[in-house]
């Protein structure tokens, strides 16, 4: 199978619950322990998340991994970011973005489950997605997100995302870009796992 291929552009979304069951979150969260990933944020990630928003024309990115308990931003970018330096950047320098998040907070739980990109040009299209927190406390309106997959473990680690806080197109292109570059990630995370460089 295509890299490529493991991405759908929309599923159905009537079978997804506000908050999915995960039984993967704790194989989930012994791997990112063992990779050394899902606790700390990372200069490259946040320079990832940073270039992330500059190809999606987007004000807010994320590389986050998520395990049985919450999500955590090892990479983040926002409106407000300056150059990358986590040691002096708190939660609260992140344009009202933290570092973590609940498992009930925003869609990229969703992409996880699914294995496939989850795009939501208009949020409030979804009543399942409309009453997300995310979409009250910080105004987020539209979303697209691709999971990072482990595949020597056969399991997604979590996902990269940009959100908007006004309704917006995605598009085809964007889409792919946003597929590209998790494809990207997910290699370099292999990589690491590997004890190769890339």
């Amino acid at each position: 199978m295509h890299s490529s291929d493991r991405y759908s552009t929309y599923e159905p979304l009537d079978r997804l619950l506000l908050t999915p069951e995960d039984p993967a979150g704790p194989h989930r969260a012994a791997r990112l322990a063992q990779l050394g990933i899902g606790n700390t944020p990372l200069p490259e990630f946040d320079e990832f998340a940073r270039r992330l928003a500059t190809e999606l024309d987007a004000p807010f990115a994320m590389v986050n991994f998520i395990d049985h308990r919450r999500q955590f931003f090892a990479g983040l970018y926002t409106p407000e970011a300056g150059p990358v330096n986590v040691e002096q950047r708190s939660a609260q320098d992140q344009g009202g973005v933290g570092r973590e998040m609940g498992l009930d907070h925003g869609f990229c739980p969703h992409t996880v489950k699914r294995t496939a990109a989850l795009v939501l040009d208009d949020v409030c299209d979804y009543p399942r997605f409309a009453g997300n927190p995310v979409v009250d406390e910080i105004g987020i309106r539209s979303y697209i997100g691709a999971p990072l997959a482990d595949t020597l473990e056969g399991i997604n680690l979590g996902t990269i995302c940009v959100v908007d806080t006004e309704a917006r197109p995605w598009g085809r292109q964007r889409l792919e870009i946003i597929k590209s570059m998790a494809q990207e990630m997910s290699d370099w995370i292999q990589a690491r796992a590997e004890g190769r460089t890339m």
